[in-house]
């Protein structure tokens, strides 16, 4: 019987640093080693709630508003999704699991890599600035300090002008 693979989990949204983590992370990880790579790949798309978007407050429109929007969340989850297997497929990685969660993108990571045993979390980073960072909050700060595994920040290099 093998040997079971250590769980390589990596959080992507809709942006273009958690595409480039991604695809940073399978050419780094997976497309040198065919079908032997040393990892289990599980990608996770942490799909907010619309609550979260439109905040606590219900007022007259709040339902239909609620429902435009948890119908765009899940628009933009299928898009997550099916941009992240063009990848991988492109890579030739088919051997992946693909999971959608709705919640914070922080607690869905580090809950997902309890859940998982994760041995390693990959997540892409923005380069937002100390303000910004501050203010909106910073899913890989968050998670480099609160995940039971090593994180590793995939940042896309500035492109020079």
């Amino acid at each position: 019987m093998g040997e079971e693979k250590s769980v390589m989990v990596i959080g992507i949204e809709d942006n273009q640093h958690s595409f480039y983590a991604l695809e940073w992370t399978l050419d780094h990880f997976f497309t040198n080693y065919n079908s032997n790579s040393p990892f289990k790949l599980v990608i996770l798309h942490a799909k907010p709630t619309p609550a979260s978007i439109i905040g606590l407050a219900a007022g007259p429109g709040s339902v239909e508003a609620f429902s435009a929007i948890e119908s765009n969340l899940k628009k933009i989850a299928a898009r997550v999704v099916e941009k992240a297997m063009e990848i991988c497929k492109a890579k030739s990685v088919n051997d992946v699991v693909v999971e959608i969660v709705e919640g914070d993108a922080r607690h869905v990571l580090c809950e997902a890599v309890e859940k998982l045993h994760a041995s390693v979390l990959v997540v892409g980073c923005h380069g937002y600035g100390v303000i910004k960072r501050t203010v909106l909050g910073s899913v890989s700060d968050y998670c480099a300090h609160h995940a039971h595994c090593s994180v590793m920040i995939v940042k896309k290099p500035k492109t020079k002008t």
